[in-house]
């Protein structure tokens, strides 16, 4: 890993989701080889594929496909069998557990979703999609694990029949991340300061939206060696809203969920440090000292897409002044 690379690989998102958008268009990006609306389609892998895999599957689920997401190191799973497509995701082709659940469902169609040109992943599956991420100089799964999203998405389209116009999702991602990455001074030292509690800092994101939650907190795990971890907002007034008693709780909020007023209601409370990421022009988290604000334009998925990339700042920012001071 290089941390102090992060912001390069940051930096270079809207230019790639652009890319991304053009092979979407073009019809070279994302096509899913084989896989039937009638399978059985197990979504696999480890830390941010799993997150990914996660919001891929409860959306795979609401279009009738009978799709699960599942940690790749579980014990067992869904017996191999033909009408079972596997969706290995592995950004590097190598995580030890991916191909150890593969070579278990010896039967089952395997197809590879990775960024890597060669790797065991692409050798065992039967075919390969190409995350188009470019190469992660920070070794941080930041790019990939957007690019991974869009892929799942793609495959939705695919399964459903329906367009959900990712080409135009990604152009609109790109406008926003590179509106977070132009303005950057004016929020990321605040929200920084106001994150990095004694206690760690928590991030809460809807159902639909998880991956932003768990990737968030990985970023503030893996970047500056934060503690951090992610919750889902419903089942946050069942799990997580005990520690805004005890502790200097600082969230990461991503709104969006029909439950923000009830974990805004208790956070509000009991004092907690917030900060909340939306769109412009949407009503601002009710327990919120701080919004970062992005321009969404009129594309449902953008959030989806977008708000990781605050986290990720902050995280690059925790790092870069922990190494300078």
């Amino acid at each position: 890993m290089h941390p102090d690379r992060f912001l390069d690989d940051l930096t270079a998102k809207p230019a790639r989701l652009i890319a991304l958008a053009d092979s979407i268009d073009d019809g070279s990006a994302f096509a899913w080889p084989g896989v039937r609306p009638t399978d059985r389609v197990l979504l696999t892998g480890m830390g941010s594929s799993w997150f990914a895999a996660q919001v891929a599957a409860l959306r795979l689920r609401r279009v009738g496909v009978a799709a699960v997401a599942e940690l790749a190191s579980a014990e067992r799973s869904w017996p191999a069998a033909p009408d079972l497509t596997v969706v290995a995701i592995s950004a590097s082709g190598g995580s030890t557990e991916t191909l150890d659940l593969v070579r278990e469902l010896d039967g089952a169609r395997v197809v590879a979703l990775t960024n890597t040109e060669a790797s065991p992943l692409r050798e065992l599956a039967a075919e390969v999609v190409d995350l188009l991420a470019g190469t992660e100089v920070s070794g941080v799964a930041c790019r990939s694990e957007l690019h991974t999203i869009v892929a799942l998405l793609a495959l939705e389209e695919q399964l459903s029949g329906t367009s959900l116009g990712l080409a135009a999702a990604c152009r609109a991602a790109a406008r926003a991340v590179e509106h977070l990455l132009v303005t950057r001074d004016a929020w990321v030292s605040e929200a920084a300061e106001r994150l990095a509690g004694p206690n760690g800092t928590w991030l809460v994101a809807p159902a639909d939206r998880i991956a932003s939650a768990l990737q968030g907190a990985l970023m503030f795990r893996e970047v500056p060696r934060r503690q951090a971890d992610g919750c889902e907002t419903g089942d946050w007034s069942h799990v997580d809203v005990y520690l805004t008693k005890t502790h200097d709780y600082r969230a990461l909020v991503f709104p969006g969920s029909r439950y923000d007023a009830e974990a805004a209601r208790w956070m509000g409370e009991r004092s907690a440090t917030v900060v909340a990421v939306q769109p412009e022009g949407a009503d601002a988290f009710g327990a919120a000292q701080q919004v970062v604000r992005y321009p969404a334009g009129d594309h449902p998925l953008t959030p989806l897409l977008v708000e990781t990339t605050v986290a990720e700042l902050v995280a690059e920012h925790l790092f870069a002044h922990a190494t300078t001071s």
